[in-house]
């Protein structure tokens, strides 16, 4: 097949889209301009990789980088990014790769950050639009319950990461309040890049087999949520660091700090963000109000 000058110069250029994420533009270009780039340019790459991305562009979805290669890396956006007051990341844990944004490890919806970042922005509208949400596959997960989810290594890499993303974020919306959230092993993520973002004011853990701290005054001043439900399998995994092994303190455990959130309705691992969860109704306080409504936050001591 023939390939035009034209078509081959934009696949040069959209190129380092791949690894950018937030597509790199004037300074002073305005957040509007910028993310409609970012759709538009990520948009090209998806169709030109075929489906089920393509097919994903084609239902009107917005994502703000696209890389297929290896386990994939991607940002969706729900919402309005270039106006909303708050913003809340979600960063998924281990196992999380581009196959299975959407459809979900094993296909189980539940688990999909695409599925979990819409349930979430769904429950925020419903009390006010003027937020949205980004799921944020920015990094490369461990795979199973092995070695590398047992350490820091894939955990500091996607803290680089995510605060390249997040300080991006900032400099586009100055004005917004940033929230993080963090799923399992994305819990780590967040806790490791949280010292080097004072400008996130509250840090949400989820099922979290640590932080990468010994105490919620470590990460950088934030507020620290935590919600660790009964029958969630992560309270079997030992609180012990050794040797580079193991994860440390759970944010959700005595003497950490942090401020514990609802688990009602919640069965296991996968189902903190899920509809009808009381953790999902606590989340969404939190990014709207900075802590659930109706009672005081709990702080665990």
């Amino acid at each position: 097949m023939r390939i035009l000058p034209s078509t081959l110069a934009l696949a040069l250029f959209l190129l380092p889209l791949a690894v950018t994420p937030v597509p790199a533009v004037r300074a002073d270009q305005a957040a509007p301009a910028v993310f409609a780039d970012a759709y538009r340019e990520t948009a090209t790459r998806m169709l030109a990789t075929g489906c089920p991305y393509a097919a994903w562009v084609a239902e009107g979805r917005h994502f703000l980088f696209f890389d297929p290669a290896g386990d994939g890396k991607t940002a969706e956006v729900f919402g309005d990014l270039a106006t909303a007051s708050r913003i809340a990341i979600l960063v998924p844990g281990v196992d999380t790769t581009l196959v299975d944004f959407e459809r979900g490890l094993g296909g189980v919806a539940r688990r999909a950050p695409g599925v979990q970042g819409r349930t979430l922005y769904q429950q925020l509208s419903k009390r006010d639009r003027d937020v949205a949400v980004i799921s944020w596959l920015g990094y490369d997960p461990p795979e199973g319950i092995g070695v590398a989810a047992a350490t820091y290594g894939r955990a500091r890499s996607g803290a680089s990461l995510l605060v390249r993303f997040v300080r991006d974020m900032t400099l586009r919306r100055p004005d917004a309040t940033i929230t993080l959230i963090g799923h399992s092993y994305g819990s780590l993520v967040v806790g490791l890049a949280a010292p080097d973002l004072p400008e996130v004011r509250d840090l949400i853990a989820l099922g979290s087999p640590g932080m990468g701290a010994g105490r919620a005054a470590d990460l950088g001043g934030a507020h620290v949520w935590s919600a660790l439900a009964a029958h969630d399998w992560i309270r079997r995994i030992p609180q012990i660091r050794l040797f580079g092994l193991g994860l440390g303190k759970r944010p959700s455990s005595a003497g950490f700090g942090a401020s514990a959130l609802p688990t009602d309705g919640v069965e296991g691992h996968d189902y903190y963000l899920t509809e009808g969860s009381a953790t999902l109704r606590a989340v969404t306080d939190v990014v709207l109000s900075g802590g659930p409504r109706h009672e005081k936050p709990g702080r665990v001591s």
